[in-house]
């Protein structure tokens, strides 16, 4: 977004009047208004063409974003705490101390992910960032001796860049369940259980912090296909992807340039080029493997078969049984 001049808030006709009349004598007017379809608004009618830019607060674009396909409870609560102000009239969230607490099942998640053998990818980095966040004095150390990009603001049009973040969230989302349900289908494997996967969505639906519209959508695909192996394979998820993707990208290579930490948009993103790739690099840990502690491996001509190659041409050999790794 171009640097302002001035800025106004109030777009009545008044507010608009002025706005055009300072940009008319050469000046850029960054408008505001608290209804920031307003401000859209203005931008694609009386002020095209001009100079005159938008502001949007996160409030209200948390607020826009529960209206669409990222209707959910936690969506709307963020924007609440966007919005509140303490006794002294500021607002409250930056004074609260940035390290999370939790208690307990995310990590049981991710225990249980690691015991199956699911890449529950999110909830894992999700578990993380709170055990990162929750080193204050460390990142308070480190934060005046280590060194990130010398860009670290956004430069270009963020009304734009505001829509590719909502995409790379919903796209992120979407990951997510799949994954979980991924590990509901490995325990229901692992246990012998028949589960109503669709139900267990529409469970989630109502009384849970999880609870969101999309839900809705899950139960759908489940009903389209029962055996449906992974919601990315389903097509209505399939093109919720699809069409987020290049703002999913370019949320994320924006933000590694000026230094943001994203480790569930970037996770999310990794999983899915994993999941998409009919050959990835595990060939390579698999002959590493082999090489130091005979793990063996299945060539791709020879399914089943599991062999052992000595790798240096001397020495013994070492047995898969003595070393695991």
């Amino acid at each position: 977004m171009a640097e302002a001049d001035i800025a106004l808030i109030g777009l009545a006709v008044m507010g608009q009047n002025l706005i055009l009349n300072m940009n008319d004598h050469g000046f850029v007017i960054c408008a505001f208004n608290r209804t920031v379809s307003k401000v859209d608004d203005f931008l694609a009618n009386e002020a095209k063409g001009t100079k005159v830019v938008g502001a949007h607060s996160l409030k209200e674009a948390f607020e826009e974003w529960n209206k669409t396909e990222l209707d959910s409870f936690l969506i709307e609560i963020t924007a609440n705490i966007l919005r509140f102000k303490d006794t002294d009239g500021k607002h409250l969230l930056p004074k609260i101390k940035d390290s999370a607490g939790q208690k307990g099942t995310g990590k049981w998640t991710a225990i249980s992910a690691l015991e199956y053998g699911v890449p529950v990818t999110l909830i894992g980095e999700a578990v993380f960032a709170r055990c990162l966040s929750s080193l204050k004095d460390e990142r308070m150390q480190a934060s005046k001796k280590l060194k990130g990009p010398q860009k670290v603001q956004f430069e270009g049009n963020k009304k734009s860049f505001l829509e590719d973040i909502r995409k790379a969230l919903y796209a992120s989302k979407i990951i997510s369940y799949a994954q979980s349900f991924m590990l509901l289908r490995q325990a229901a494997t692992e246990f012998g259980w028949t589960l109503n996967y669709g139900g267990i969505a529409m469970m989630w639906r109502w009384g849970c912090i999880i609870r969101s519209v999309f839900l809705g959508k899950i139960k759908e695909a489940f009903d389209r296909n029962p055996e449906l192996q992974n919601l990315l394979l389903d097509d209505f998820f399939k093109s919720a992807v699809e069409n987020c993707q290049d703002s999913w990208r370019r949320a994320i290579s924006t933000g590694v340039q000026i230094g943001i930490p994203m480790p569930c948009f970037t996770t999310a993103l990794s999983f899915y080029d994993g999941y998409r790739h009919q050959l990835l690099p595990a060939n390579l840990i698999q002959a590493q493997r082999d090489y130091f502690g005979a793990h063996t491996y299945e060539l791709l001509a020879k399914p089943g078969q599991f062999i052992h190659t000595n790798w240096t041409g001397h020495g013994g050999s070492v047995s898969s049984s003595s070393y695991n790794a």
